[in-house]
């Protein structure tokens, strides 16, 4: 039998005026939908600072222990400038799937893991948007048992905007990061690394600048014998160019578990 389980993320995340941000993994914090449903009219002097709390609930299957399929809905709640944050709200579905290419098995050769993702903002409107997140990283282990190694990658993420009148261009990460697991079985995980985005122009919005910035995330996850996450916190501090933070919660409902 696969695992199977509800991949639920709570998501907390800041961001200063006049940015998008990207980060490790999300389309963007807040998705363009939201300026649609907000009135992006409203904000003629450019985007204003903003929070959003994000709710992700992926419905995932571990159909092997190299390979995993997901699919699910996202929600959140989000506060421009001085303003209170909203009702909560459906914003977006996705759909992907993660798998190792190459498994590195005590060899000399790192594992290598492919992660794409498609997520398509909802309701359609003049802001809605498409984007297509892909994760190519390398896992070199330095034991047998992988509890400590070393990581290195690339992300790569393209926003379509679907009407013309906003333009999303992309934004890559490249990375370096390791991780190491106590006998507990708590295991951190750290990246570094550079993104670099090469701008937006949405509506009569002042235009979003490129930038190539420094980006860092930290993982603390618990887990079993078995690797099966329990429980697990991330932190990410992204510089668009000014300072944007995020902070995520994630703790799996399982319905079947080996």
């Amino acid at each position: 039998m696969p695992t199977i389980y509800l991949d639920l993320r709570t998501i907390y995340a800041q961001v200063p005026a006049g940015s998008l941000a990207f980060g490790f993994g999300h389309p963007t914090l807040f998705n363009t939908q939201t300026l649609a449903t907000s009135g992006g009219a409203a904000f003629p002097v450019g985007l204003p600072a903003a929070k959003s709390l994000n709710m992700d609930f992926p419905l995932t299957v571990d159909v092997t222990e190299s390979a995993s399929l997901y699919a699910g809905v996202s929600g959140s709640s989000t506060s421009f400038g001085s303003a209170g944050f909203s009702s909560f709200q459906i914003t977006s579905w996705n759909i992907g799937f993660q798998a190792d290419l190459y498994e590195q098995n005590g060899g000399t050769f790192p594992t290598v893991t492919l992660q794409s993702t498609i997520t398509k903002s909802i309701p359609d409107g003049p802001l809605s948007t498409t984007s297509f997140n892909n994760i190519l990283e390398f896992d070199y282990a330095l034991d047998s048992d992988e509890t400590r190694g070393f990581l290195g990658g690339f992300q790569y993420t393209r926003t379509d905007v679907d009407g013309a009148l906003g333009r999303i261009n992309p934004n890559t990460i490249a990375y370096v990061g390791g991780y190491y697991q106590w006998p507990n079985n708590w295991k951190f995980t750290g990246r570094v690394g550079v993104q670099s985005f090469e701008g937006a122009q949405l509506l009569n919005l002042a235009s979003i600048q490129p930038f190539a910035q420094p980006i860092v995330r930290i993982d603390l996850d618990r887990v079993d014998d078995n690797d099966n996450r329990l429980f697990g916190v991330t932190a990410e501090i992204m510089w668009v160019p000014k300072p944007a933070y995020q902070l995520t919660f994630r703790t799996p409902l399982y319905a079947v578990k080996n």
